[in-house]
């Protein structure tokens, strides 16, 4: 996976970087000022698919309790940290001092934004007479939805950065992709978030990523992360 990293060139430029973080920020704070001002449509729209998917998670039992799995223990924040904090060691061993401590510094920077921004908002949580699923904490944004988008993005651009072969690159990007849409759609599922919680989580996931790659890019230092 850590093979010499690739020429600068071949990377995407900051400045795409910089421009998605800023079209990402605008829809980030236009849902994110819906939601703290209750806008009708969208509380209208959030409760015909919640309605909607809990009755089918009572019906559909089996993947309900499949649903309970992936997102307690396959798709759970901590589960994606830990993967995470896996990549940083294997960085910081190899000398790959930059890169190891942006991961980490932008992982910890995204978990304190969702957490401002869960107090912030304080948002309610949907509330059902026959409940599949519980979770704490206010709803808004979807920690589980934003860590997922947020780590994938992270490792995918590691991935990037080391030129990883085409067939395991074309694996990862698959499985980031089935996680990000399915941690969305467990979370929908089992009743705990609003679907504009989850869709939240995925911009503001993707705009820390977007400003993490810019930053990086444009960062001290050189572009290519430290490799022995």
């Amino acid at each position: 996976m850590y093979s010499a990293p690739t020429d600068t060139p071949t990377r995407p430029p900051g400045a795409r970087a910089a421009l998605i973080a800023a079209v990402l920020c605008v829809l980030s704070l236009l849902l994110l000022l819906l939601v703290s001002l209750e806008w009708g449509p969208l509380l209208t729209l959030d409760g015909d698919i919640a309605r909607t998917t809990h009755r089918w998670a009572v019906d559909e039992s089996g993947i309900t309790r499949v649903s309970r799995i992936l997102t307690d223990w396959v798709w759970d924040p901590w589960t994606m940290r830990a993967l995470c904090a896996v990549v940083v060691i294997r960085l910081a061993l190899r000398g790959a001092w930059r890169p190891a401590l942006w991961l980490t510094g932008t992982c910890a920077v995204g978990s304190a934004l969702q957490q401002g921004l869960k107090a912030a908002v304080d948002r309610p949580r949907p509330v059902w007479p026959d409940p599949v699923d519980s979770a704490h904490y206010a709803a808004f944004p979807s920690g589980h939805a934003m860590t997922a988008v947020l780590v994938c993005g992270l490792l995918l651009w590691v991935l990037h950065m080391y030129g990883a072969r085409p067939a395991l690159w074309r694996t990862c990007l698959a499985l980031a992709a089935l996680s990000v849409v399915g941690v969305g759609v467990t979370r929908i599922w089992l009743g705990v978030h609003w679907a504009s919680d989850v869709v939240g989580g995925w911009l503001l996931g993707a705009l820390m990523v977007a400003l993490a790659i810019a930053t990086y890019t444009y960062g001290p230092g050189k572009r290519t992360p430290d490799a022995t």
